[in-house]
């Protein structure tokens, strides 16, 4: 009897040593016994509040609005004017080969601190659209090893059993209106160096990559390319394969270097080659400055003011509930 009872408490004594080391350290930390904040939200806190939102947002708002009325631009739609008026098939006109020059004429009525922006502007362009993002093939771009290697380009992956370098219905699509501008007989040049992210020219288009057996095919989609420049210096190509998440974009063409003042005419020789007739799309040519904001956008403003306005609004209702039915 003693010696069972004895292997009785000893088989008792490792069981609670077993539960007692799965008990876990204890910690303040692990107890959930940390001190913690816990604000009352009276009256006068949530007004305060809402009063501070209201004077830093409304402020912020303003500065914003007024940087971007400080923006000044010269937007120029020429898709429809560029069209010979005896023309009827616009679709037929723009896939006619050979050059379509076009003239247009751009006021200043406010001066233009250089650099001066050159945007063009598609209207109704859907780069966004799944099949057209996905036609490109980066391991392409990036490595002259990988030439070859066209997967997901189709159905701009060959042409005469070669392949397309850089392939894709994006780079096949590239936008190739050419702009020139002049100022009292004087030519203004416009600067294309890095116009497009150093990220994607460093690392996203390779500087041993050539184009090969581009726009050979049966249909030419847009502009060519110099098979003698490496793709991470066209950086035409470069900002255009970066897509675009609306149907209205604009993307750099170019800078302007000198001040336009007031009363200037601008003399603009265009190449309008582009089709954007075959899906009712739009071309604008964008003349635009900068301020410390960037371009020319309302929404942040608006947004900032919306905010402190709704803040201060709030503010005003818990104050009347507070003194009417005080706590």
């Amino acid at each position: 009897m003693s010696t069972s009872a004895a292997g009785g408490a000893g088989s008792n004594d490792s069981n609670a040593g077993r539960r007692q080391s799965k008990r876990p350290k204890y910690s303040k930390f692990t107890q959930q016994e940390l001190p913690a904040c816990k604000p009352i939200l009276t009256p006068r806190a949530v007004i305060s509040a809402f009063l501070i939102v209201t004077l830093v947002f409304i402020p912020i708002g303003v500065a914003s609005l007024i940087a971007s009325h400080d923006v000044v631009e010269i937007i120029d739609r020429y898709d429809s004017q560029c069209i010979p008026p005896n023309v009827t098939d616009k679709v037929a006109y723009i896939q006619t080969p050979g050059e379509k020059p076009c003239n247009r004429t751009l006021h200043v009525d406010k001066r233009m601190k250089s650099p001066i922006y050159v945007y063009y502007q598609l209207d109704n362009f859907y780069q966004n659209h799944r099949r057209y993002v996905k036609s490109r093939n980066d391991d392409q771009l990036r490595d002259s090893k990988n030439a070859n290697s066209t997967s997901g380009c189709d159905p701009e992956d060959s042409a005469n059993g070669m392949p397309i370098v850089p392939c894709g219905l994006i780079a096949w699509s590239l936008f190739n209106d050419t702009y020139s501008f002049s100022r009292s007989s004087i030519n203004l040049t416009v600067n294309k160096n890095d116009i497009s992210w150093k990220s994607d020219r460093d690392h996203k288009f390779g500087s041993d990559v050539f184009p090969k057996n581009f726009q050979n095919g049966s249909l030419i989609g847009g502009g060519s390319l110099d098979e003698n420049t490496p793709l991470s210096k066209q950086e035409d190509l470069i900002v255009w394969m970066r897509t675009a998440a609306l149907p209205t974009f604009r993307k750099l063409y170019g800078r302007i270097e000198v001040d336009l003042e007031k009363g200037d005419v601008i003399q603009v020789n265009l190449n309008n080659v582009y089709n954007t007739y075959s899906f009712n799309g739009k071309k604008k040519l964008v003349l635009s400055t900068t301020t410390w904001l960037g371009g020319k956008n309302d929404f942040l403003g608006i947004a900032y003011l919306t905010v402190g306005g709704l803040s201060f609004f709030l503010a005003m209702v818990f104050t009347l509930v507070y003194l009417v039915k005080p706590r």
